[in-house]
């Protein structure tokens, strides 16, 4: 009696069928690996492409009211009136019960917030529109280490804010 040795591949056969190849060499099921590689990494890059920050446009409207305002704005600052630029301003200023109306505004306030170089700044320079965390409309004016804000409230614009440029 004879015996055949048999090697791995005849005695089960699976791993002697051969797996139909592409035209690009590949079998079927790598190609269909690549595919679902893919797509995770395309569905894993979706919501940080969805959170890029999208920058605000501001209305033609909303654009032409501020506009209105900052021309008075600079103005009062061009005259280094006060008692003008408090009348813009949202009192209590930054919600300070220490500056709760013009006179103290203007004697807390405007002397160290607009000085002649933050009122050239603010005069010359483009303030930059945003919306902020609770949906106001704002616009910024960057002037060195300050950022001055003004607001959209029921009354129109106001100066509302001045902080660091950080």
């Amino acid at each position: 009696m004879s015996q055949k040795v048999l090697n791995a591949t005849d005695h089960h056969g699976f791993l002697s069928v051969e797996r139909p190849r592409l035209v690009d060499g590949r079998s079927r099921p790598v190609r269909f690996l690549l595919r679902i590689l893919l797509v995770t990494a395309l569905v894993n890059l979706a919501p940080a492409v969805a959170q890029a920050p999208k920058q605000a446009v501001a209305s033609p409207a909303l654009q032409k009211e501020f506009d209105g305002f900052i021309e008075k704005f600079r103005a009062a600052l061009k005259a280094n009136d006060s008692a003008a630029v408090a009348s813009m301003t949202r009192l209590p200023f930054m919600n300070d019960k220490a500056i709760r109306d013009a006179a103290q505004f203007r004697a807390k306030t405007y002397p160290t917030s607009f000085t002649a170089k933050n009122r050239a700044c603010i005069q010359r320079g483009k303030a930059v529109y945003d919306r902020d965390q609770e949906n106001n409309d704002n616009y910024f004016a960057f002037c060195g280490d300050l950022i001055f804000v003004f607001t959209k409230t029921p009354a129109g614009f106001l100066f509302t804010d001045v902080g660091a440029n950080d």
